[in-house]
Parts: structure tokens; C-alpha cells; sequence
């Protein structure tokens, strides 16, 4: 289990290092430079190259790297060209926003879909399981940004119960914090669900149709001791991996989400430092994105292995 861990963790490390090489020189590249949005439309050349030196613009591109990596790796990433503020506190405080929302549409799409693949698979060849199995289609069938403005008619603008956009922050406690997040999750949690009901649904046939649980059936279990006992640890691998495969949707997803809402998370960071061609914000936003897709991929392989010890033996 170690050589595995430690397999892992270098493939991880390497990952990362090609990753930020990319990130880096694909948005060094990239037409506009935040010293002509800081000086505006009138500057003249001029201007616009002594601001680039001031901002540090001008050095070569792998002394520029060497400098954003050392302050990634010390916990500084940097002051933003355009607002002058540390970049640090900006994605923290936009972190409050956008993990939060992602952990509850994980949260909402893991049961929703659990429970409706289960179901689903109980009453496999059934009237109720085909229906079930369509209300996934369908969910696969929604985009987050719509199912978001539907919720936002329906439930916030007709029904009244909940709110439909902006985010007063968790000083406000807890309680009202969440009823802010509640559509915006629940929008993500919709395709989630949809999707991860499919796998769910799939893996426990499966494991319904295989022999050891008939066996288990054979010694008197009840189909829902036998499943609980022997089958959800067989059922749970395609649905480790979906998740880990799921996971940049999701983010994707949440920043789609956030526009619709209103709400100040990541998205709204990266659109804003986008159009002002901040690239060091963006460079730091898109590290961050990125870097957690690689480390939860790392998590779904460790997962794979705790699950099934036989995986990963000879990898």
C-alpha cells in the first residue's frame, strides 16, 4: 500500500508541474495585456510598455513562471495587476461561496441519484423502473443554467420559498446563508443526480444478476441484507469513478450556476479577471480548478484501491 501511495503521489506531483507549465504559457500568450486596461483606450505606446516593466510584464516567460510557482508553493500567489489587492484573500473569499456550493450539489446529486438508482434497479424490467429511469434522462437532458432559471420562476418568483439570487455571506449565519445556496445547489444537483442514477443504477443490476449474491440469497439472506452486506462495496467502484470523472462538470457547472444566480464565487472572479486581462488572477483561478481535479483523481485511485485491495497490485 505504501509503493502504491507513493506511486500516486509522484504521478500526482508530475501532474501538477505539467499542468502549471500549461496553464502558465497558454495565457502568457494570449492577446491583450492588463497594462493597456489599467492605462485605458488613450494611452499611448509609450505608456502602455513602461507600465508592462512596472508590472513586471517584460521579464522572459520562464523567469515569470519561476516566480509565480515560487509564490503558489509559498502560499503567496500574488498581488492582482488591476485591483492592486492581494490575490489570496479574493479566491479565499470567493472559496466561501463556490465550495460550499459544490459540496451541496455533490451532496444533493449523490443521494438523488443513489436512491433513484437503486430504485431503478430493484424494479429493473418494471413499468416504475423504466419511469424512473427516464426521470434521469431527462436530467441529463437539462443544462445547469436552464434547470437554474426554471427553479428561479418556479420556486423563488411563483412559489415564494426561496431566494433567487445573491449571497449576503455566512456573517449573516448559517441558516440564511444556505437558503441563498439552496436553488443554486439544487440546479447542480439536478444533472448530478441524472447522471450518477445511470452508474448506480447499472452497477447494482449487476450485482443483482451476480452469483455471489445469489449465494447470499441461498443462505437466507433478504435481498436487502444480502445487497447492504456484499453488494454495495461491489456496487461503489463505477460509482467512485464517475465522481472523480464528474467532479470538473461539477465546477464547470457551479461557475455556469453562479452567473445565473448572482452569486460572488470563482465565476464571477474569473469573468471579471478575464475581461480586465488579469492574467495573474486568471492563472491562479484556472491552477486552482485544475489542481483539485488532479488531487480528487488521486483520492478516486486511492478510493479504488481501499475498496478492491486486488487493484493496483502491478500498477
Amino acid at each position: 500500500m505504501a509503493s502504491f501511495l507513493l506511486r500516486r503521489l509522484l504521478t500526482l506531483a508530475a501532474s501538477l508541474g505539467v499542468t502549471s507549465v500549461a496553464v502558465f504559457f497558454l495565457l502568457a500568450v494570449l492577446p491583450g495585456s492588463p497594462a493597456a486596461v489599467i492605462l485605458g483606450t488613450q494611452a499611448t505606446p509609450g505608456a502602455v510598455q513602461a507600465e508592462k516593466v512596472k508590472l513586471g510584464l517584460t521579464a522572459p516567460l520562464w523567469d515569470r513562471y519561476g516566480h509565480w510557482i515560487a509564490g503558489l508553493l509559498s502560499g503567496n500567489p500574488g498581488v492582482s495587476y488591476i485591483s492592486q489587492r492581494p490575490i489570496g484573500p479574493q479566491i479565499g473569499q470567493a472559496l466561501s461561496v463556490t465550495g460550499p456550493l459544490v459540496g451541496l450539489g455533490l451532496t444533493l446529486g449523490l443521494l438523488g441519484g443513489g436512491v433513484l438508482g437503486v430504485l431503478a434497479a430493484l424494479r429493473n424490467r418494471r413499468v416504475s423502473g423504466a419511469l424512473l429511469s427516464s426521470l434521469g434522462q431527462i436530467g441529463l437532458a437539462v443544462p445547469n443554467f436552464v434547470a437554474g432559471i426554471l427553479l428561479v420562476i418556479v420556486v423563488g418568483v411563483k412559489l415564494h420559498w426561496l431566494p433567487t439570487g445573491g449571497f449576503n455571506g455566512w456573517s449573516q449565519g448559517v441558516g440564511p446563508a444556505l437558503r441563498q445556496l439552496a436553488l443554486p445547489a439544487l440546479a447542480l444537483g439536478i444533472a448530478e443526480a441524472a447522471i450518477i442514477s445511470r452508474f448506480v443504477r447499472s452497477s447494482v443490476v449487476e450485482v443483482l444478476q451476480s452469483d455471489f449474491l445469489r449465494t447470499a440469497r441461498a443462505k437466507g439472506l433478504r435481498l436487502g441484507q444480502a445487497l447492504v452486506r456484499h453488494g454495495l462495496r461491489n456496487a461503489a467502484l463505477p460509482v467512485v469513478t464517475v465522481l472523480g470523472l464528474e467532479l470538473a462538470g461539477l465546477l464547470v457547472g457551479a461557475i455556469v450556476v453562479e452567473q445565473v444566480f448572482n452569486l460572488p464565487g470563482l465565476g464571477l472572479l474569473l469573468i471579471d479577471a478575464i475581461d480586465n486581462r488579469d492574467i495573474i488572477l486568471v492563472q491562479d483561478v484556472v491552477m486552482l480548478l485544475a489542481g483539485t481535479v488532479l488531487v480528487v483523481n488521486t483520492l478516486v485511485d486511492v478510493s479504488y484501491r481501499l475498496l478492491d485491495p486486488r487493484i493496483g497490485l502491478d500498477a
